[in-house]
């Protein structure tokens, strides 16, 4: 990924995370939840998709009916990964064993 690309996805993720941490809908919201005496762990995921557009015009398009085949994407893992005692208590909530390993 170039560094003009990184440096915007950065920019979006602070512009989320600072209009996460400005609502006051969510504050209040946090706040009640803490009055009833609960701690709050707040995680979210976002999954961002982008694609380079293509910058020629349909004409040359239409000239190459040729279709290019994406490269392959590769993922590697170790495998492992750590789990909160939180997530222990969700996962057997849902009834999917974890093995004592993985702790």
């Amino acid at each position: 990924m170039d560094e003009p690309l990184k440096h915007l996805m950065q920019e979006l993720g602070n512009a989320i995370n600072d209009s996460l941490s400005e609502s006051d809908r969510i504050a209040e919201a946090i706040g009640e939840i803490k009055k009833a005496g609960y701690d709050v762990f707040l995680v979210l995921e976002a999954t961002i998709g982008f694609n380079r557009r293509d910058e020629s015009g349909e004409d040359e398009e239409e000239e190459h009916s040729e279709v290019a085949e994406e490269p392959k994407r590769v993922f590697e893992t170790t495998g492992k990964i750590k789990l909160t005692s939180q997530d222990h208590r969700f996962l057997r909530a849902l009834k999917i064993a974890v093995d004592d390993d993985n702790r």
